[in-house]
């Protein structure tokens, strides 16, 4: 499968959509981190450790920290015991940043685009934006199981990353459940990392908010793929076919404006369960319908700064 996959590799950089700023693919988004990092390594949040860095955490003794360039004038002349202070500052560090995307049957679901199709972009955009801050970056596939030939650990193997998320254009797999998100979690680090979850959510309540206690130690984003032919688009008066694509199974209904009606209050009540559920873990969701752009995801930061 290994050797299968290195083939699949180099197919996919000839094919994958390269970023560009003209071509607007995957464009790069501005994210902020509402916690210290702990990590020891430089980057451009705020950190914990002691270091370079613009976040003042007071002074110190001269002889527990020897550096005379920081010294503290003024609280030296007021110390007591007439010892020198030297100002302490924590440095800007990196933060792990993951984007887990569901790989379901009902992610296979076209309307303007497979719904797959935009989770890989905003997949390769979240992975953009990380090596643009410097951070390290994950991807975590799931279905029925965690899929371990879509699963990266952390690292700043951009290209790699690029290529292995590229490789999900290629996928088609139909009636498929979504079981494996339960065990999702696992595959993250101990590290609070911030978690971009890429899903239609359309799974059983219950599922969700385990899998969100589970995932309590990290700031998770929900980023909801809803397509308007799903459920607005529906047809006004005749037979349809409604084919649940986790399952496979078919259901022939006659559409008329009553039935098209309890289709959108049932989707609008939905939406209403799922907010309420993502803000009671103070994850706040971004309903994303139709293409990916970046000004939602920078707008989303924005707001909850």
């Amino acid at each position: 499968m290994r050797a299968t996959l290195k083939n699949a590799w180099k197919k996919a950089e000839q094919k994958t959509p390269r970023y560009d700023e003209e071509a607007g693919y995957a464009r790069p988004f501005e994210y902020v981190v509402g916690w210290k990092s702990d990590s020891i390594q430089l980057g451009d949040h705020p950190g914990t450790q002691r270091g370079i860095g613009s976040d003042y955490r007071g002074t110190i003794n001269l002889v527990d920290y020897p550096d005379a360039r920081r010294m503290d004038l003024r609280q030296t002349i007021r110390d007591p015991f007439e010892q020198v202070q030297v100002r302490q500052f924590n440095q800007d560090s990196t933060t792990p940043i993951y984007a887990v995307c569901d790989l379901s049957g009902s992610m296979q679901f076209r309307g303007s685009q497979r719904k797959l199709d935009t989770a890989v972009e905003i997949a390769t955009a979240v992975a953009n934006s990380a090596y643009n801050m410097g951070d390290l970056f994950g991807f975590i596939g799931y279905n029925q199981q965690v899929l371990e030939d879509f699963t990266l650990p952390l690292s700043r193997n951009y290209h790699q990353s690029k290529q292995t998320i590229a490789l999900l254009h290629e996928y088609h797999s139909l009636r498929i459940g979504m079981e494996g998100v339960t065990d999702m979690p696992n595959f993250l680090g101990q590290t609070r990392a911030l978690v971009f979850w890429i899903s239609d959510f359309h799974m059983p309540m219950q599922v969700i908010e385990k899998t969100l206690l589970a995932m309590s130690a990290h700031k998770v984003v929900p980023i909801v793929l809803w397509d308007d032919e799903e459920y607005k688009k529906l047809p006004k008066f005749g037979f349809g076919t409604m084919i649940d694509l986790e399952t496979g199974r078919n259901r022939t209904l006659f559409f008329r404006s009553e039935v098209k009606a309890k289709f959108i209050h049932a989707f609008h009540a939905r939406r209403q369960a799922l907010e309420a559920l993502f803000m009671r873990f103070e994850s706040p969701a971004l309903f994303m319908h139709g293409d990916y752009r970046p000004e939602l995801m920078t707008h989303y930061f924005e707001q909850a700064m």
